[in-house]
């Protein structure tokens, strides 16, 4: 069992309202900043923020499942079919998407909770002397952390939204609009939240799961990541910002050596002793037997667990996500002819693949979680003539884990879920040096990541068909800036495959409409919902602006385009 200490809050089950509304009320069982400030009550504000990472719910997921795996080529969104939570299957073929849809709504809303609670913790600190807290300066840096990960996941789900910090009146709310700041300039606040709590916070903490100077650098690279791709105003990548490449080099130099990979990839996905590990850079805690109902158990993850072990069979593997593990006869990836065959998990001697692969998709007739005494099996499977019969692993724990929580019907569980990890600040700083035409520098840090998907086959004794080998430039590639670029791509699609990131990196990169139209092509051949499948460019790149919150704003808010 594993108890959580300091973190600790409310879930926030299906409520909706307006961001400018929540930002107007105080969070439950804390004092109001405009009580008297004490170190106990601001270690209740802070408390409150801190718990909000998890006050998500599966059907608002902050995991970002359905927004980027499900709404990417990555994954099916599973469950018993086309109807089950029909607005993700709306997402999943890029059709009807509105702004009415309550998840969004609900999405909005709750990020905007923490955004709330981070600034009243802020305005609270601000009241008290160093001298009578004299962490004043860290628990700041954490608070302007965390407001910083709130709106990251903000901006890259809506693109435009309203910035809202400590030191704005609440009168002053209902006049904000979320046009007011640009692409650019909004993407400068959430670097600027980044930065400050780079500059104040420590290298270590002694509580596990606050943030941490390497976490702060972390993300502060991977916002000006996203915000070197220049966008126009219909979403198109119009060039790549050299100087923002170059913060990402500044910023990661900050991260590496500070962390290191896991010897076995597999260590990032597994409970207990494995949580907190030395390729986390920055983790969302949960816990159960921690005094509350049910725990603090990752609710965004809840609907992916395998029928036959509980409930729902959600967030399934694509058949062309497992495709592109297939490897070729010199152990690259197959980049031009991965979807011609698919690969088949009856017969899967027939191809060599990456073992990644094993780690990231469970599949019938293998052990699941590496359990020997769960082997997972097509019965398992809810709705296999939809979806297929492939499972996600990642999020998921062997049955048998202590971790697991009853909560009928569904089955929980406290595994802690990273939200950075070194390996993709590793792909981060490659994909800079690759950007700023410096690819030979890149392929060390790509290989370094291969490198260790060849190591990680210690837990996988039931499969021998791996072939996987480092990139060589004159012998196996010719390492041009092209070809690094598609090397690069393809390593983040892999080593993060499930973890959220997958449509977001097509945004970023311009490539959306090209992957997923040549996606829905193959699919609707295979899969009959998939008929009217099409993703509209320059409008599906970002969700529309949930309906509820313009009517809140009195119209203030724009709709982004297209919607």
């Amino acid at each position: 069992m594993k108890k959580l200490l300091y973190i600790t809050g409310f879930l926030v089950l299906g409520i909706l309202g307006s961001c400018s509304d929540f930002l107007e009320n105080d969070p439950r069982g804390v004092l109001s900043e405009e009580d008297i400030v004490t170190p106990q009550s601001v270690e209740g504000f802070m408390n409150a923020a801190y718990a909000q990472l998890g006050n998500d719910h599966y059907d608002s997921p902050y995991s970002l499942w359905p927004f980027g795996n499900v709404r990417s080529d990555d994954a099916y969104k599973g469950g018993s079919g086309t109807n089950d939570i029909q607005d993700f299957h709306f997402f999943e073929v890029s059709n009807n998407i509105r702004p009415d849809f309550a998840e969004l709504d609900n999405f909005w809303y709750i990020s905007y909770v923490g955004v709330s609670r981070a600034n009243k913790a802020l305005k609270a600190l601000e009241k008290i002397s160093e001298a009578d807290y004299p962490l004043k300066k860290t628990r700041m840096a954490e608070m302007r952390f965390l407001r910083g990960h709130f709106y990251f996941m903000l901006k890259i789900m809506f693109r435009s939204v309203p910035y809202i910090t400590e030191d704005i009146p609440v009168e002053n709310y209902k006049t904000i609009s979320n046009k007011v700041l640009s692409n650019e300039e909004l993407w400068n606040k959430i670097a600027e939240d980044f930065q400050a709590a780079a500059d104040a916070l420590p290298e270590t903490q002694p509580q596990v799961g606050r943030a941490t100077q390497k976490a702060a650098y972390a993300y502060l690279a991977k916002t000006r990541l996203y915000q070197a791709y220049t966008q126009d105003e219909t979403y198109k990548v119009t060039g790549i910002n050299q100087q923002h490449m170059q913060e990402v080099i500044a910023a990661t130099d900050k991260v590496i050596g500070k962390a290191s990979l896991e010897p076995d990839f597999a260590n990032n996905f597994l409970p207990g002793p494995f949580e907190n590990g030395a390729e986390s850079i920055f983790s969302i805690q949960f816990s159960d037997n921690d005094g509350t109902l049910y725990g603090r158990l990752n609710f965004s993850d809840v609907l992916s667990t395998p029928q036959g072990l509980g409930c729902c069979d959600f967030h399934k593997p694509s058949q062309n996500l497992v495709n592109a593990f297939k490897t070729g006869t010199n152990g690259l990836p197959e980049f031009d002819t991965y979807n011609d065959q698919d690969f088949d998990y009856k017969n899967r001697d027939a191809n060599t693949v990456d073992p990644r692969l094993y780690h990231t998709v469970a599949m019938p007739g293998l052990p699941y979680k590496y359990d020997p005494e769960f082997l997972y099996v097509e019965a398992w499977v809810r709705s296999p003539g939809t979806y297929g019969y492939f499972a996600s692993l990642k999020e998921n724990v062997a049955p048998s884990c202590s971790c697991v929580v009853n909560i009928d019907p569904f089955y929980g569980n406290s595994k802690n879920r990273i939200q950075i990890r070194y390996a993709d600040v590793i792909l981060m700083r490659a994909e800079a040096l690759i950007e700023l035409g410096r690819q030979s520098e890149a392929l060390l840090l790509i290989n370094q990541i291969r490198e260790r998907a060849a190591q990680s086959t210690g837990r996988l004794p039931y499969a021998k068909n791996f072939k996987i080998n480092t990139y060589v430039d004159g012998s196996n590639c010719n390492w041009t800036q092209d070809f690094a670029r598609k090397a690069l791509r393809w390593e983040r699609r892999l080593e993060l495959a499930m973890e959220g990131n997958r449509f977001f990196d097509l945004v970023r990169w311009g490539v959306t409409d090209e992957v997923m139209n040549a996606f829905y092509s193959k699919e609707k051949m295979k899969r009959t919902y998939y008929q009217d499948a099409f993703f509209d460019a320059h409008k599906e790149e970002y969700c529309p602006i949930p309906l509820k919150q313009i009517n809140f704003s009195q119209g203030l808010y724009k709709q982004n385009p297209g919607y």
